[in-house]
């Protein structure tokens, strides 16, 4: 086993790597730009290197610089989190030819898998389901046509893409050219790959993911699904394991799907693999995700394994820790993404700094983030600025749990989604597992809330504050100069 590793990230995903290397007495090593230095994970690892560059992520994304750290600091492996280089293979690569182990699948499956073109062929090579498409061919005409050919509505995709950048739901021929024109120039300017294809969109479909690990050496397990259907444009916001009202046959059969395409590329280390699933109840093969999930936390609360530990294992050349046979489902776990960001305004990204931070306590919650009071919120990075994670009897218990630990969760100084999280999760259609892609839009006239009355809202801030025991020390201390000075002042 490794005796010390980098991790390549920052935030609360290198808050929870550094956690279970502390647990498996193995030193950590953290890196961080100075606009990110009064974050939690400067703190949580055992050694913290400033990187630079002329952006916060260009630091991050500096693969020799944090390659350099590494050797400097007598790492034997990196860890990459997830974002960032954790999906690039010229990463893995210059890893592996500096003589340390990349804690992630080969370059070679990054590379195969993270093309969604070329995943898609392999996919369907292997007999994993994949929704009618047209690929590019560098015609663009010729495109449109074949295109046109699928029927509407359809869905352009970026190839190289990812988080809802270059995709576009088409859903009239006279709109097809100008989105993918569109979607293409985004593509190009967001990952120097203007490579679109198009597939035909199912309507209210769900998002079912499978979490797959693999020892590189043939044996693949899974780890269950998680129902991620959730999402505002394209992105995550609440995530839960296993998915609501699944048939259990059809859960074993999109779990052995995910474990046949993860056997036949001999994948290693964690991966998701990702499907659409129609209300008919078919499913398609989306893209497989080379790398460790924001949502991963759902899946270790109902299997009781650490992913990051296995992933270790794997990496150090262990093997698998489990067998498929030893992988059960215990109760439901709901994960939800706290956001810097209000859902009163499209979702637009918001920054501030965080002035007070009282996070949900109890043996069922786990609120994964990696803040500190003072600290500076800023569009430097992605809004996510924690996870909340909890573990229920069943799925009712799990949302009930959830809710009440979204209201007892306390984060002033920049606006949050914490609010419409506990809306989404007591809405009906949710609690029914009535859930699609595009629940959110479906719902945004019941899920919107009122403008609450400014004079109840500072009221209720007030006594928020004043219930607060660090807070009301504050208020009781006496300031300087006249603590110094002694009670002759009197």
């Amino acid at each position: 086993m490794f005796q010390k590793v980098l991790i390549a990230n920052r935030g609360e995903i290198a808050c929870r790597v550094a956690r279970t290397l502390a647990g498996m007495g193995i030193a950590s090593v953290g890196v961080y730009h100075h606009a990110d230095r009064r974050s939690a994970h400067v703190s949580a690892v055992d050694e913290a290197v400033e990187i630079t560059g002329d952006t916060p992520v260009a630091a991050h994304l500096d693969a020799q610089q944090i390659i350099g750290i590494a050797k400097e600091r007598g790492a034997e492996a990196i860890h990459p989190g997830y974002g960032f280089l954790s999906e690039n293979a010229g990463f893995a690569e210059a890893v592996q030819a500096a003589g340390l182990t990349f804690i992630g699948p080969s370059p070679e499956s990054i590379r195969l898998m993270g093309d969604k073109i070329e995943s898609r062929k392999f996919a369907e090579e292997n007999g994993v389901p994949v929704a009618p498409s047209v690929l590019p061919t560098g015609d663009m005409d010729a495109f449109l046509a074949e295109a046109s050919s699928i029927g509407f509505p359809l869905l352009v995709k970026a190839s190289a893409g990812g988080g809802g950048k270059g995709m576009s739901i088409v859903r009239e021929a006279s709109e097809l050219a100008d989105k993918a024109n569109t979607a293409s120039a985004e593509a190009e300017r967001y990952f120097s790959d203007g490579r679109i294809y198009a597939e035909r969109y199912v309507e209210r479909p769900r998002h079912i993911e499978v979490q797959v690990f693999g020892d590189g050496r043939g044996e693949v397990i899974h780890l269950f699904e998680r129902e991620c259907s959730i999402q505002r444009r394209f992105q995550k916001i609440v995530e839960e394991a296993p998915a609501a009202n699944l048939d259990p046959d059809l859960r074993d059969e999109i779990c052995a799907a995910a474990v046949r395409l993860a056997k036949a590329a001999n994948y290693a280390n964690a991966g998701t693999v990702e499907f659409i699933l129609a209300p008919d109840g078919a499913f398609y093969f989306l893209e497989m995700n080379t790398r460790l999930q924001v949502e991963h936390p759902v899946t270790e609360m109902i299997t009781g394994l650490d992913l990051v530990e296995m992933q270790l294992r794997v990496a150090a050349g262990e093997g698998l820790s489990v067998a498929q046979t030893d992988v059960t489902i215990d109760g439901h776990a709901i994960e939800c993404r706290i956001c810097a960001e209000d859902p009163e305004n499209d979702f637009l990204p918001e920054t501030g700094r965080v002035l007070r931070l009282r996070a949900p306590r109890g043996d069922t919650v786990r609120f994964e983030n990696g803040l500190t009071e003072g600290q500076p919120v800023t569009a430097d990075f992605d809004p996510m600025l924690a996870k909340l994670v909890v573990h229920g009897d069943d799925r009712t218990d799990a949302i009930d749990r959830a809710i009440g630990a979204l209201v007892h969760t306390l984060l002033l100084g920049v606006v949050t989604n914490i609010d419409y999280l506990a809306r989404v999760l007591d809405h009906s259609a949710c609690r029914e597992g009535a859930l699609h892609t595009g629940f959110v839009e479906e719902h945004a006239a019941s899920l919107a809330t009122a403008q609450p009355d400014e004079d109840v809202q500072d009221a209720v801030l007030i006594a928020a504050l004043l219930d607060d025991p660090a807070f009301r020390m504050q208020l009781d201390d006496c300031p300087e100069p006249y603590a110094s000075i002694g009670g002759w002042r009197n």
